[in-house]
């Protein structure tokens, strides 16, 4: 029975150790603080592969507590489709699937009422794919716990990490194909500028060889 514990703690630490690093390996979720400034807009973007689920929390923080200014917020997808957005609020979360790939963003700024304020910041929880996962939900829907569970999180983790390697992939051929395409093109405008330049030398050569010939210099 011992030797079995044993053995049981020996998988599950090595279990720990892959999943640590996965979660490393992988981007999954970060905290961020924004500064917003008196008037205009601060921004934060991730690039994100289509069909992730995404998950955000914000909260205003300001040095007066007992008078927090309000925000807006708006978050819109790479092809600017209106995601969330609030007005007036000091709080709140947005939860989506990305439908296309690209660069998300997240844009905040102060309440007219608000401007003037130096003191403002906005603290962002965002996360992104296996981080966004209700692990507990699954736990307690499906009746799993220690290693069982954490199998399945290192599953779930191997998933995204597949998913971003295909990602990556594609987004490397399609770099590859522009790269192509504009090379083919520098190419031929390189062979029609030196076709043309001999054009030009050719007529400058002939209209000078018929005016010296009208001169009666040659």
């Amino acid at each position: 029975m011992k030797s079995t514990n044993v053995q049981w703690a020996t998988i599950f630490r090595a279990l720990s150790v892959v999943l640590l690093w996965v979660w490393t390996t992988v981007p999954v979720g970060e905290a961020v603080w924004l500064s917003l400034p008196e008037s205009g807009t601060k921004c934060v973007s991730e690039e994100i592969q289509n069909n992730v689920v995404v998950l955000g929390d914000y909260v205003v923080i300001s040095e007066d507590h007992a008078h927090v200014p309000t925000i807006s917020v708006k978050v819109t997808s790479p092809y600017g489709s209106n995601l969330h957005h609030e007005e007036n609020v000091t709080h709140g979360q947005f939860a989506f699937t990305t439908q296309e790939a690209g660069n998300y963003l997240a844009c905040f700024w102060l309440e007219s009422h608000a401007a003037g304020r130096k003191d403002v910041s906005v603290n962002i929880d965002w996360k992104t794919g296996i981080a966004a996962k209700d692990w507990e939900s699954v736990a307690r829907k499906e009746k799993i716990e220690g290693v069982e569970l954490e199998l399945r999180k290192l599953e779930g983790a191997v998933e995204a990490i597949h998913e971003n390697l295909i990602y990556l992939k594609s987004r490397e051929a399609e770099m590859r194909a522009v790269s192509e395409t504009t090379n083919a093109r520098v190419a031929w405008f390189s062979i029609m500028s030196l076709a043309i330049c001999i054009v030009v030398s050719a007529l400058q050569v002939l209209y000078l060889k018929r005016f010296f010939q009208k001169k009666k210099l040659i």
